[in-house]
């Protein structure tokens, strides 16, 4: 494969990712408003997005065995609360933009227990064998991930126990 075209691939996969999440934020907003079949039409075009997406992403050659892709998972994880999501916060407060900078402390603080998720995933993989879950929720307004049953309290937004969706 070309440098052009692998550059091309992942310019793609970004833009269609990006469309896909996009679109999904339209879809909830004309629901919102009452807008069911746009809702509806902004979910099924965002599958679409998903599609090429991945479809880029297997030509680019990045998904490969479970184990490489825990760990890739988990390097990413920990990059976003260790490295990128302090800089942008710190960035953030140094604005005094509170949307950001809620934004960006809500991402690092579920960025977390992803990365605590996939070490165990490795840990997992080490021993030949899969991961062991319970029942998973994620709180719908900051991300925060937690195995089990969800606390009364979020511990990143501070939302209580109805904020948490169960997520098959």
């Amino acid at each position: 494969m070309s440098n052009q075209t692998h550059k091309n691939l992942k310019e793609a996969f970004s833009g269609e990712s990006q469309a896909n999440r996009r679109y999904l934020a339209y879809s909830k907003k004309a629901d919102e408003e009452g807008f069911t079949n746009m809702a509806r039409l902004f979910r099924v075009i965002a599958e679409s997005e998903t599609i090429h997406a991945l479809n880029h992403l297997n030509a680019l050659g990045d998904v490969k065995t479970t184990a490489k892709n825990v760990k890739d998972a988990l390097k990413g994880e920990t990059e976003e609360c260790t490295g990128m999501y302090p800089m942008f916060i710190d960035q953030a407060e140094r604005d005094a933009d509170n949307a950001a900078l809620n934004s960006f402390f809500w991402a690092s603080e579920a960025e977390r227990t992803h990365a605590d998720f996939f070490e165990k995933a490795v840990n997992a993989l080490k021993e030949g064998k899969d991961l062991e879950l319970g029942d998973l929720h994620i709180c719908k307004i900051c991300g925060y991930t937690v195995e089990g049953e969800p606390p009364d309290k979020c511990p990143t937004c501070g939302k209580g126990k109805e904020a948490f969706v169960p997520v098959a």
